[in-house]
């Protein structure tokens, strides 16, 4: 079979390396990729955002399966536009893709449906905003923009100046362009977060996976937020009565939800959830795989990628069983100085060789150059993901492949997993 990727970071490199194990593909092209992808098929210099020239590629190419990754792109509708090409294709349609692209739509699907998450209320406004803000106890809100925001669209302000800094942002100087012209403020849960990945067709999920991510750029989730700066599952907390509990209240009630709204859902269901006292709480959904989760997810699928995906594609996913390995696997990422606001580019990186020795490189943000010479072109740049007989295991051997690697302004979280190792 001949596959078409879509991406070009971290996310994307794990599925190539994923999809590339399956011993049906014949030939797999990512569009555009980077240096890690580059390895594993042919990367095709096309953007994720050109979707006139990624159909007609995919057209030409006769590509039996397309797998749309990023976020962006199939909230915009590129899944609808390959298959109303004909093309196969993994991935949701943009009206079920509204669950990741509109909080607020998302939301109303959550309080129509029953399905537990916190209080919010929307707004456009910036005094209205403030106004409801200031009736609420300070430090008890968290300002989220409605649309995407590269995973930053997310404030949790502490005072009511810090409040008000981030409502102005949003509204009236559309920090985040027309994704932060609405707004929603919700009550601040309390409790451990979770990342809950199954996939879904219809109203049947599979089998599902719990991970935990670090969003702050900071040590002790200080700093702001930022795409993702490490992962690892599984949760010290997950257990089969908590497992139970995300997929009767959570998980299935909204794929039945998204069926019923004519929204039916085919692809991979993301729940961030929040593990409250009063039980599991969906903090936000997405339509696709996570990064940095994706990096230890990979590792940790035992079925086929590509079969999983033709499934889906096909609708016939209630017949096949998704198998999840239980190995504890840790991701660390390795970022530019100065991410996740502005930073340079086009340094060496050198180190990578002998980080493999101890986990999966997995490449976001980097180039190619002649001779095998690697360079950074983005803010997140690499990771080492690595797995183990327990979570201590598994964290000391990425932590010991991403020491390896350098490049000029590199840094990194040294907590990744801590918690889960605590005596």
């Amino acid at each position: 079979m001949k596959v078409l990727l879509i991406g070009s970071g971290g996310r994307e490199h794990a599925m190539a390396w994923k999809l590339s194990q399956s011993s049906k593909i014949s030939e797999l092209l990512i569009a555009p990729g980077n240096a890690g992808t580059s390895q594993l098929g042919e990367n095709i210099a096309i953007g994720v955002d050109d979707h006139e020239n990624l159909v007609k590629y995919a057209v030409q190419q006769n590509v039996d399966l397309a797998v749309v990754a990023p976020d962006q792109p199939i909230v915009d509708g590129l899944c609808d536009k390959l298959r109303a090409s004909e093309v196969p294709t993994f991935g949701p349609s943009a009206v079920a893709a509204r669950i990741e692209g509109s909080k607020i739509w998302s939301h109303n699907l959550m309080t129509k449906y029953g399905i537990p998450t916190a209080k919010s209320q929307a707004f456009n406004d910036s005094d209205e905003a403030l106004d409801y803000g200031r009736s609420r106890p300070e430090g008890s809100l968290v300002v989220k923009a409605d649309g995407l925001a590269a995973g930053k669209g997310v404030i949790l302000p502490e005072t009511y100046d810090e409040l008000e800094s981030a409502v102005c942002s949003m509204l009236d100087d559309l920090a985040f362009g027309d994704s932060s012209s609405h707004i929603l403020l919700a009550e601040r849960m309390e409790g451990p977060e979770v990342s809950v990945f199954a996939f879904v067709n219809g109203e049947h999920v599979s089998a599902e996976i719990a991970t935990c991510d670090y969003k702050r750029i900071g040590d002790r989730d200080t700093g702001p937020n930022t795409g993702g700066m490490g992962a690892y599952a599984p949760p010290e907390f997950w257990n089969e009565q908590l497992a139970f509990e995300v997929r009767s209240e959570i998980l299935e009630p909204t794929a039945k939800a998204l069926e019923i709204e004519g929204s039916s859902f085919s692809g991979i269901l993301y729940a961030g959830l929040m593990i409250t006292k009063s039980g599991p709480k969906v903090i936000e959904f997405n339509c696709r795989l996570g990064d940095p989760e994706t990096q230890i997810l990979m590792p940790m699928l035992r079925s086929d990628l590509l079969d999983i995906c033709i499934a889906v594609s096909d609708n016939r996913l209630d017949s096949f069983d998704v198998v999840w390995s239980n190995r504890p696997t840790v991701f660390v990422v390795a970022v530019s100085d100065g991410y996740p606001g502005s930073y340079s580019t086009g340094y060496e990186i050198k180190g990578v060789e002998n980080a493999s020795n101890h986990g999966i490189v997995f490449h976001a943000g980097t180039s190619a150059l002649a001779r095998g010479k690697l360079i950074t072109s983005g803010g997140r740049v690499l990771g080492v993901s690595s797995s183990g007989n327990t979570i201590a295991e598994a964290r000391d051997a990425s932590y010991a492949g991403i020491a390896n690697i350098s490049f000029r302004g590199i840094n990194y979280r040294r907590d990744i997993a801590e918690r889960a190792v605590q005596d």
